[in-house]
């Protein structure tokens, strides 16, 4: 029962939300056991969408949730954009619309500056109905909107419908608990995103970012609201661009390495470069120069996992010269000399790349069925003394606080996978962290350091930090700095707001972050 599973797609389409339809089925579950249902009391009974707007709030706020777009973590965006469009909808002093950001023809987030404001504002924004954004991929919204606005398709989709729902309502109307249909039959709205932010503005409305990468993590989306005056959620103009760019935000902190703020030396070059010369003579250059035998490759200009890997050979290193020169989407897992997982590759391939010696980590395993009877058991040698952290950060600029760093345990290979960070079941963090892997004294250290990046960044509302922590001083060395994170239902940062003291829990804190944005030109 994910929050896009089929059921929830079908009832939506139907007049259900999902508290409706859930609570629907607990009360026909009820039925097996009339003491049950008895004892429990009984639900005011609603018999239409306008008796539950009667009790929203009279001038309700305006949200629009924006997420898509068209970088390889698009997918990750609309979990993300769903989870939040569904938690702040537990407000009734707030409206709030999903928006898509539909794809456009060959952007992406690895072009220059001057190509990307060319053409941005008439890109294509899509206000949706809550039964469209119930999909799995970004492309099936897009192409549901294309179908619902069709009118042949329309028409008949709006006969079936009341069909169904009058089926409904007679078999359901003699519950008491039964409180009517909630969603109403609205039809998706196209904008390019200049009218959107136009109707941003009109209607007073708070923009909650969560498209990842792109024109969404790059200072171009903030850049655009700002200069329209519509409140936005996350970090501004300035501290998009420096973070989207992972040598100028290492720049931006080397001063800072009296103070326990580290930075990885970097060597950039330029696609074209890497597809002109021969693999072996670029490996040597880079191993000699960055005094390393394994290295890591990234963009300069993308966000999370995208198109990082370990490179322990020149034979990596040519398989990884071979997916940009062929525009392969993805490097296939264990295609490198160390296992790994799935690469996702930027697309179109990025024009510039970073390589920086690989830091090795402490391995932390889990076992289980272990001699000593438990049933599982944490595994960690410490022997290197640095272990991989991601922690939030949140608050107003010059003031961000740092909540509770998780140790990342990679299950395929030395790169955490997209999957990995925002899917169920795919991915573990230890929230907090073990004790047996670093004292409180540490963390707190680690936690200073981490809102002295975020303040130096000149952060604001909220943005994650991932980084290298040594268990011992609480140095900490910088890996990249994400200021729209992803916030899906198993997002690490939702385990870090519950440990926060007292726990945040999602609703209050998408509701936060919000109201830091909102808060924005006050």
């Amino acid at each position: 029962m994910e929050q896009t599973s089929f059921l929830f797609q079908q009832a939506s389409k139907v007049g259900f939300s999902h508290s409706n339809i859930l609570r629907t089925v607990i009360q026909h579950a009820c039925l097996r056991f009339p003491d049950v249902r008895q004892a429990s009391p009984s639900p005011r009974k609603e018999s239409s969408q306008t008796n539950k707007a009667s009790r929203k709030h009279q001038n309700p706020r305006k949200v629009f949730v924006i997420f898509g777009g068209d970088t390889s973590e698009r997918q990750v965006s609309l979990m993300s954009g769903t989870n939040v469009w569904l938690n702040l909808q537990s407000f009734d002093d707030l409206e709030v619309i999903p928006c898509l950001l539909a794809p456009s023809n060959g952007y992406s987030s690895n072009m220059d500056s001057d190509e990307t404001n060319s053409g941005v504002s008439s890109r294509i924004v899509w206000s949706l109905p809550y039964s469209v954004v119930l999909r799995h991929t970004t492309e099936e919204v897009l192409d549901a909107c294309i179908e619902a606005i069709e009118p042949v398709r329309a028409a008949l989709t709006s006969r079936l419908r009341s069909q169904v729902m009058d089926d409904i309502l007679e078999g359901l109307k003699k519950h008491d608990w039964f409180r009517g249909f909630d969603i109403s039959d609205d039809l998706p709205k196209k904008y390019s995103l200049d009218q959107w932010i136009k109707q941003a503005k009109q209607d007073g409305a708070t923009v909650f970012i969560a498209v990842h990468g792109g024109i969404g993590e790059d200072g171009t989306l903030q850049s655009l609201l700002e200069a329209e005056g519509v409140p936005y959620t996350g970090p501004g103009v300035a501290a998009s661009k420096t973070c989207m760019d992972k040598v100028a935000t290492s720049v931006a902190l080397e001063h800072l390495t009296a103070e326990g703020v580290l930075t990885i030396t970097k060597d950039v070059r330029k696609k074209e470069d890497l597809l002109k010369m021969q693999p072996v003579e670029i490996w040597k250059e880079l191993t000699s120069k960055l005094r390393s035998k394994t290295l890591c490759v990234k963009p300069a200009r993308d966000g999370c996992s995208t198109g990082v890997a370990r490179l322990c050979c020149v034979g990596d290193l040519e398989v990884y010269i071979k997916a940009l020169e062929n525009c392969l989407p993805r490097i296939q897992p264990n295609s490198l000399s160390k296992a790994h997982g799935m690469i996702e590759m930027p697309i179109p391939p990025p024009k510039l790349l970073i390589f920086e010696p690989f830091v090795e980590t402490d391995e932390i395993t889990f076992s289980s069925q272990l001699s000593s009877g438990n049933a599982h058991e944490l595994l960690w040698k410490g022997n290197s003394r640095w272990v991989e952290i991601t922690v939030g950060v949140i608050g107003k600029r010059g003031s961000m606080r740092s909540l509770t760093p998780s140790v990342t345990v990679k299950e395929n290979g030395d790169i955490l996978s997209l999957e990995e960070k925002f899917q169920g079941g795919t991915g573990i963090n230890l929230t907090p962290p073990p004790l047996s892997i670093i004292s409180n004294e540490a963390l707190e250290k680690c936690k200073n350091r981490i809102e002295l990046i975020a303040n130096t960044l000149r952060l604001e509302g909220f943005s994650r930090i991932d980084a290298f922590v040594n268990v011992d001083s609480g140095e900490v060395l910088i890996i990249e700095v994400n200021t729209v994170p992803g916030m899906t239902p198993s997002t690490v940062l939702i385990h870090q707001a519950l440990a926060n003291q007292p726990p945040m829990y999602p609703h209050r804190f998408f509701r936060s972050l919000l109201d830091f944005g909102s808060e924005r030109y006050l």
